[in-house]
């Protein structure tokens, strides 16, 4: 038995899976952000409305389902028709990889609408981890460009 198939497939599946460990948590960081020193901001909540964070669109899950197909394709004929069938396996493989990859990653996110203290009013997007209501009182956590909401 050739396990050639069997490896590809296994590592085009875990390359797909690390495509999905990236988060936009409000509680989760990276290690680059670690030890950076963030502006502290107070601020009241005036609006929480639920929205969908799409999910990544690298290359990763579009090669590894091109693998894939490929080689399932690739395994359903002999001479010429294996690789025809190699070749539309790997083409519709790496639509579905691509597909798959961000569905796997999206998630579910709030659009959180706050007035600063000085009265202007901003908008953040994070991942739905933490729980806000209009009138709490919260902290923008803001460093590098990113800011978050937190308790």
């Amino acid at each position: 038995m050739n396990r050639l198939p069997l490896i590809a497939l296994a590592a085009a599946l875990s390359m797909l899976a690390l495509a999905g460990c990236s988060s936009q948590s409000a509680g989760v960081y990276s290690r680059g952000e670690s030890q950076v020193e963030q502006v502290v901001r107070m601020a009241t909540v005036e609006s929480v409305r639920t929205v969908q964070i799409a999910g990544t669109k690298s290359p990763i899950g579009a090669l590894a389902g091109a693998a894939i197909g490929a080689i399932a394709g690739s395994s359903l004929g002999g001479g010429r028709g294996a690789a025809v069938t190699g070749i539309l396996g790997g083409l519709a493989g790496g639509m579905g990889g691509a597909a798959a990859e961000e569905g796997v990653t999206r998630q579910n996110g709030y659009e959180i609408t706050v007035r600063m203290d000085n009265g202007e009013i901003r908008s953040i997007i994070q991942a739905a981890d933490e729980q806000f209501a209009v009138g709490e009182r919260v902290r923008l956590l803001s460093s590098g460009g990113k800011t978050r909401v937190s308790h």
